[in-house]
């Protein structure tokens, strides 16, 4: 089962994903509230969805191709707070992108600080069920307000060094009544970084992480996290500059699921009855590691094996030159 959101003449809905429609859901205008009614009636979030279901019926052609008058939203959102949605995610879960991290960083190292923890997750990121591995790398993205949409840009604000994509699962949860994290499904996402300024220094890769990041269209309530393969491509004038087929999933990564999410939730911070949390799970491959320089106006296209439609998204520079920013006191 998979929903989307979406804002339209009426204000904001959510649907489900039936083949080439969209049926929308009567009594719910987020997942985050649709997610609430589910945990507080005692059922399953898909009974939920299923015994919301409306007649209304949209054709999700124009949509995905953003030619209609609803709007593709971010997959999972705090509607009322953006505040109090979380985005974050686990790094050098997956041996390219450590090797990627490696290459940057190496500088006649034989091994780096970054390969050292992907070994870390390969010796303990596995523990057997009910005990607690090795814990992973883990960064944090920023707020609500930082998540984009399928067909909106993303942003390489005047002091960044680039802007360049990482194609990504996302978990996507929401913390109970009783503080307890429960996990509404995964999306694809893009979690979007800046390289350059990384590859200055690896102590650069908390401010390096600080940019815009995109979700969607779809998020999946139940899906197969086993092994997910995809293709990443960037389109440069309406043609393909680079593409890579990809593969996540808990069977080609050096931490389980639960060990992530574990090390994400054991924070008491991240148990805040009510919040939504969007956890990135690792890039498989980039672009930057093969040498591509985005320019503004390119296209980066995202799609993972049943987890719907592809999650498009152009690049943007904002302005030219970067600005002092001034601090007075009050």
């Amino acid at each position: 089962m998979r929903l989307i959101q979406l804002k339209g003449p009426a204000g904001r809905r959510v649907g489900l994903v039936e083949n080439d429609q969209l049926r929308l859901i009567d009594g719910a205008d987020s997942v985050h509230s649709l997610a609430l009614a589910a945990l507080r009636e005692g059922v399953a979030l898909p009974f939920a969805t299923a015994s919301r279901l409306g007649n209304q019926i949209l054709d999700y052609d124009p949509i995905h191709r953003g030619e209609s008058e609803w709007q593709v939203l971010p997959a999972v959102d705090h509607p009322d707070e953006p505040a109090r949605c979380l985005v974050s995610g686990t790094g050098l879960s997956h041996i390219r992108s450590a090797s990627n991290r490696q290459a940057m960083h190496a500088a006649g190292e034989q091994i780096t600080d970054s390969m050292r923890m992907y070994n870390l997750g390969l010796e303990g990121g596995r523990p057997t069920e009910g005990q607690i591995g090795a814990s992973p790398e883990w960064f944090y993205k920023g707020t609500g307000t930082t998540l984009r949409a399928h067909n909106e840009t993303l942003d390489v604000p005047t002091y960044a060094e680039d802007g360049g994509e990482e194609p990504e699962i996302a978990g996507v949860y929401i913390v109970d009544d009783e503080g307890a994290p429960r996990r509404i499904g995964m999306v694809a996402g893009n979690e979007f970084s800046d390289h350059e300024f990384e590859k200055k220094n690896y102590l650069y890769l908390a401010s390096s992480k600080l940019r815009t990041c995109a979700i969607g269209p779809e998020v999946v309530l139940d899906p197969d996290f086993h092994l997910v393969t995809g293709e990443v491509k960037i389109e440069r004038g309406g043609q393909t500059l680079w593409s890579k087929a990809i593969h996540t999933g808990e069977s080609v990564m050096c931490h389980s699921l639960a060990n992530m999410e574990h090390h994400h939730f054991k924070f008491e911070a991240h148990r805040r009855p009510g919040d939504i949390h969007i956890h990135f799970f690792g890039a498989d491959a980039f672009s930057f590691g093969e040498g591509v320089k985005l320019r503004d106006g390119d296209v980066m296209q995202v799609q993972f094996e049943g987890f719907g439609r592809p999650l498009r998204n152009a690049v943007r520079g904002i302005g030219s030159a970067d600005r002092l920013v001034s601090v007075r006191s009050v």
